[in-house]
């Protein structure tokens, strides 16, 4: 907005002399109607300009060998459908509440999409898909749980090709949570390898953004999360800004295509040790992103000598609030920080406790060391809290294992940190740890046993501020799924 200032005029520069119509002689009615005509023109051109300007997304232009797709489109009589917010108050205020949903959760783990604490969560991210190196290509990790698996209430006699899986249950979600954004989370631990190649090359890039938004279309999502873990050097970090600034582009104009007044989000999780978060091109690489996950969490664990705090705020000799000031300190606002707080618990056995030498490792609930915070604290163990570095730890005597997870008392600081700190919000790894209702056909046992008690993405929530309610999209014409395109009706 443009602000006036208005400034008294002074009687003595006023001129209060009346001068009487006679006085204007034929010539100057002339110049007068030659300089109206002159304004008036000059008004009209001035509005056709601001049409043509803000009919365009300034930061997608269309390139002439897509004209032809946009003038059919446009020439379609098919009227699209008007999203709804269904009188929901979306404000597009408060914190935002990140889940990663794994898609390998629905087998041992028991946690299906019905499974996911909505009213608790704003963004949900899917993981992971997969990339080919040789190709650029992003593609599904698992189509039967993605797109195929039945759940209830899925019919086997429906016509044509239509959509199933995860994908399904979590768009019907979204049509009843209208605050609730899926993005489609690209790479993970496993799969980053396969960036390393692509990220340099600019035809496999290409591949890599066209490949993923007919990804997000097809199976009805609000945006794209890339997992880079890591760019190993500085020719990888600057073509994961030249990714991501080609993703931002095509993102904006599969918008523009559709018609849609709405922005599909690109995030990163972002990594938080110095080695790793130090080779990136931070201030290139926020243009082009709507925010970013802090991966505030394995600072430490079975790779090291000492048993340690994996997830502490201070203190150490790396922590959260460390990584998190330098990406602020390099030109990330603070609302699009959103800082992650892990699900599970890492184990040091044969130990004295945080500080200390340890020998191998608990047998955890899934895999060798880690265990889900839902089995938290273990039986015969004693709970910690160290409130100067905001970390907990379990430690069993008799066993002597000591096991560093976040407690709901440390989850509430957090919590506190973000609403102090003015970040954006929490991202947690991943939903199924956490502690809520009992998993029907879920195997039990030592590690896998759960512990009553209060869900850390909950108690965050609670504590770091009201959510964002800002509405989704859930409008896919284009899907290669029928009842994707009809809006799963």
């Amino acid at each position: 907005m443009f602000s006036r200032s208005y400034q008294p005029v002074s009687s003595d520069d006023a001129d209060t002399s009346i001068k009487p119509a006679s006085r204007f002689s034929l010539r100057k009615i002339l110049l007068l109607i030659i300089a109206f005509c002159l304004f008036a023109f000059g008004l009209y051109k001035t509005s056709q300009w601001a049409r043509t300007y803000y009919s365009t997304p300034q930061s997608a232009p269309i390139p002439e060998s897509e004209q032809d797709s946009t003038d059919s489109k446009e020439n379609n009589n098919q009227e699209l459908p008007q999203v709804s917010t269904d009188d929901t108050e979306m404000s597009g205020q408060g914190k935002y509440s990140v889940g990663y949903f794994v898609n390998w959760g629905i087998y041992a783990r028991k946690f299906p999409p019905s499974s996911i604490p909505v009213q608790d969560l704003t963004h949900i991210l899917y993981a992971f898909a997969n990339i080919r190196p040789e190709t650029g290509e992003v593609f599904l990790s698992d189509v039967w749980a993605d797109k195929d698996i039945h759940y209830p209430g899925d019919s086997w006699n429906d016509v044509g090709n239509n959509l199933y899986g995860n994908f399904k249950a979590i768009y019907n979600l979204k049509k009843q949570n209208r605050h609730l954004k899926v993005l489609l989370s690209i790479g993970g631990w496993t799969y980053s390898p396969s960036f390393h190649p692509v990220v340099v090359h600019p035809a496999l890039r290409a591949n890599f953004v066209q490949s993923a938004i007919k990804l997000l279309e097809d199976y009805g999502l609000d945006g794209l999360d890339i997992d880079y873990e890591y760019p190993s050097n500085d020719s990888q970090a600057r073509g994961y800004v030249d990714l991501l600034r080609e993703l931002r582009i095509g993102l904006d104009r599969h918008a523009y295509n559709k018609s849609a007044d709405y922005k599909f989000l690109l995030t990163i999780a972002a990594p938080c040790g110095p080695d790793n978060y130090q080779k990136l091109h931070v201030r290139e690489m926020d243009q082009y992103l709507d925010f970013w996950n802090m991966m505030s969490y394995d600072f430490s664990g079975s790779w090291d000598q000492v048993a340690n705090h994996q997830a502490n705020v201070y203190g150490g000799s790396i922590n959260a609030s460390q990584a998190i000031f330098w990406y602020i300190n390099n030109g990330v606002a603070r609302h699009k920080v959103i800082m992650g707080i892990p699900l599970y618990g890492r184990s040091f056995a044969n130990t004295e406790g945080p500080g200390t030498r340890f020998s191998g490792m608990g047998p955890g609930s899934w895999e060798q060391g880690v265990y889900d915070y839902r089995v938290l604290p273990l039986p015969n163990s004693y709970l910690f809290r160290d409130e100067q570095m905001f970390a907990s730890w379990s430690y069993d005597y008799q066993k002597k294992e000591m096991v560093s997870f976040d407690s709901d008392e440390v989850a509430a600081w957090k919590g506190e940190f973000i609403r102090r700190e003015g970040l954006g919000g929490s991202m947690f790894w991943e939903l199924s740890g956490d502690k809520g209702p009992p998993r029907e056909g879920m195997e039990g046992g030592p590690g896998k046993d759960p512990v009553p008690g209060r869900s850390l993405v909950r108690v965050v929530k609670d504590a770091m501020g009201g959510l964002d309610w800002a509405p989704n999209w859930l409008r896919y014409e284009w899907s290669a799924f029928d009842n994707m395109r009809n809006g799963m009706s």
